[in-house]
This record gives structure tokens, sequence and C-alpha cells, in this order.
């Protein structure tokens, strides 16, 4: 199919403006934050811009309740702060991630500010599809490099949480539970949920 003079005219637009933005591996924090607001999910990784679709309605719905759930210990037991998705986190030099749900402890709130967060104490990232490997992998790494004590993984699709602590700069798991089971965190000293509350099990 031929196109049509305003299709190659807006094609050619669109080929400019990209060239205005740095190269995937080339991205530094300055272009990073002077990207214009969006409603998508967007991230630098080690010079790379990674932008993820928008959640489903599951996985908020799964972030919610255990949004919830923390925020409501962490305030009864004045610990911190809790925030959720969209929110910058800097872990290091070239990297920000934007986790589902992140706290950070009394004792840290220097590294709280108002344009992102500075390496929280906890970490919480829910799995969708086609972000298995980004969550398992990469941001495992980044997570463990920037040295934040716990990093929860939750899987929708098979109804899990794992958990995993630092033990001498190294991610070690705490434990991993599905429905029926009680989860704890060492982080959140004394805080116990019950899976189903998480995922909306039902009897």
């Amino acid at each position: 199919m031929t196109q049509t003079t305003e299709e190659l005219k807006a094609e050619d637009l669109t080929l400019e403006v990209a060239r205005l933005f740095p190269r995937q591996g080339e991205w530094t924090e300055e272009d990073y934050f002077s990207l214009p607001e969006t409603n998508k999910i967007v991230e630098l990784s080690e010079g790379r811009l990674i932008i993820t679709p928008s959640p489903t309605d599951r996985h908020q719905s799964i972030s919610g309740n255990l949004f919830s759930l923390i925020r409501n210990y962490v305030r009864l037991n004045d610990l911190g702060e809790v925030r959720y998705s969209p929110l910058d986190v800097w872990l290091y030099e070239g990297t920000i991630r934007q986790p589902d749900i992140i706290f950070m402890s009394n004792e840290h709130r220097d590294r709280i500010t108002d344009r992102y967060w500075i390496v929280p104490d906890l970490v919480v990232e829910i799995i969708s599809e086609g972000t298995e490997r980004q969550d398992r992998v990469y941001k495992f790494r980044e997570y463990q490099k920037a040295g934040i004590p716990e990093y929860w993984i939750v899987e929708p699709f098979q109804n899990t949480i794992e958990i995993f602590t630092l033990e001498d700069g190294i991610y070690v798991q705490l434990g991993k539970w599905s429905t029926g089971e009680t989860v704890y965190s060492k982080v959140l000293d004394g805080f116990q949920i019950v899976v189903d509350n998480v995922f909306d099990v039902k009897d």
C-alpha cells in the first residue's frame, strides 16, 4: 500500500522527534528527569530507558491489598513511610526504578526527597506478563547491588509471595508462601499477613 504525503510527513516527524532523545545505553539521570510526565511506568537501568505497559486490573487489586496491609501496620507502629508506584527510586548512579511498593524506615527518612526516594528499606515487585525476567533477574541484581535489605516478589499467577533478605551483600530467600500460609517480614518486625488476603482468595 502506497503511503500518502501526510503519512510520510508524520513518519518523518516521528523520526525527527526520536533523534532528540539519547540512544539506548546512553541515557543519563539528567535525560531521565527531563522527560515529560506520563502514565506509563518509565525506568532507567544502566543507561537504558525501560518502558513497561500499564498494569492489569488484577495487578492493581493485589497491589492495593498489599499496600493497605503494609501501610496500616507501619502507621500503627510508627515505623516509617510507605508509597506505591509510580514513584522514582534512585538506586545508584544511572539506575532509577519504580517498584510497586516501597517502605522507608524512620531511621532513613533523610533518603526521602520530594522528587524521588534513595535506596528504601524494602521493595515489592508484583510480576506481570512480560516482566518476570525484569523482576527476577535485572531488578533482583540492582536491588541487591543497591543494598536494599528486603525484596518481595509477588507472583499473581501462582498466588505466591517470596521474600529475600540481604546477608553479607547477597540476597537469601527468607521464605516462599502460598495460599493458606502466613507471610512474615524481617525488616517489618512482627508483621504478618495471610497470603489469601493479598490475592482475595475465597474459601
